[in-house]
């Protein structure tokens, strides 16, 4: 038997997938298309809920189910209008998994999301908050360091795993952030990481419907050149968001300026500024994934970006991941056998 296939268990079993091998909720890109694809796959898809209506969100749910028997979960945006209705919908669905994100969800969402027989993943950015989450109910956790793309947390994904991933046993714990090599996510299961979460490599699939001008802006770029948003001023808070520098990167600087001057003059209220900045990227990523446009549009990416220069099928690129794997835990097991034989 590999050796990979124990350090699978624990991850396998929760999520229900032959791979512990998860595709992030990236907005315009995990669609039913790409969701269904993971998990033919073998591993395990996150439809992004967003904050899109929820008729739509109940039909991308359905058609998920028709393209595959496979289980798979869903990402609720705990800050989105319409993050409610989107955990009234798992609900009323049955889905498998609700998975939280953009915020920390109240004990009773939890809760809810449980009792409709779903199971719950949340993300933890500092160990009291992983310990309270688990503690309002949370089956596992998503451990997202700062490499990672999109909206991101404040901690670097090495800080994370030793402020949480060495310090909870008691429920599963999955990484993300940066990771894009079978190798690397060896190293994060020996080190008691259930699974690992991708989203940029899933980007450079063959299955992924992002534009073709998307992709090759991925193909080309280097991992420094994958940035994230500075915060201006503390009266417009903003989660940063990483992504490929650009002109996009430049219009959000002028875009807070223009909110922080509107803030200075009592023209908007500060909820409204936040909402122009979701609203913002929204659009800009829009803008990049489906029309193409990579001069003002967003590409968000995590720094992983840098180790990832083709594209491939789905099936092939977890394949090649878990072939990495088991090589690398083949190697270090080698590597501990002649150790143990040299000693005395």
């Amino acid at each position: 038997m590999p050796i990979i296939d124990r350090f699978f268990e624990r991850g396998r079993k929760f999520l229900g997938s032959r791979y512990p091998v998860m595709c992030g909720a990236m907005t315009w890109i995990s669609d039913p298309g790409l969701v269904s694809s993971v998990c033919n796959a073998g591993g395990f898809g996150l439809l992004a809920g967003g904050n899109a209506p929820p008729d739509i969100l109940r039909s991308q749910i359905r058609l998920t189910r028709e393209l595959t028997a496979c289980p798979f979960g869903v990402n609720v945006i705990t800050l989105a209008p319409n993050y409610l209705e989107h955990l009234k919908l798992v609900c009323d669905l049955g889905c498998e998994f609700a998975v939280f994100a953009g915020g920390i969800p109240k004990k009773n969402e939890i809760q809810q999301v449980k009792a409709c027989g779903a199971r719950t993943i949340c993300f933890a950015s500092t160990e009291p908050l992983a310990m309270s989450l688990i503690d309002r109910g949370a089956d596992a956790l998503m451990l997202e360091g700062s490499e990672a793309g999109g909206h991101i947390g404040p901690v670097a994904l090495s800080v994370l795993i030793q402020q949480i991933l060495f310090q909870i046993d008691d429920v599963p714990v999955f990484i993300a952030g940066g990771i894009a090599t079978g190798r690397m996510m060896a190293h994060l299961l020996m080190m008691g990481a259930a699974g690992i979460q991708m989203g940029t490599r899933f980007v450079l699939s063959e299955e992924c419907a992002a534009h073709q001008n998307f992709k090759e802006a991925f193909k080309r770029a280097k991992a420094r050149d994958a940035v994230a948003t500075p915060q201006f001023d503390s009266r417009l808070p903003v989660i940063p968001v990483r992504a490929l520098k650009n002109e996009g990167s430049a219009e959000f600087g002028k875009l807070q300026m223009e909110l922080l001057h509107k803030l200075d003059e009592n023209i908007i209220t500060r909820e409204e500024a936040q909402f122009e900045v979701e609203r913002f990227w929204v659009g800009a990523l829009r803008r990049a994934v489906v029309d193409g446009d990579v001069a003002k549009g967003s590409l968000m990416a995590g720094q992983s970006v840098g180790l990832v220069k083709e594209i491939k099928p789905l099936k092939a690129i977890i394949e090649e991941m878990v072939v990495e794997a088991e090589a690398e835990m083949q190697r270090l097991k080698r590597l501990f056998a002649e150790a143990y034989a040299d000693r005395p």
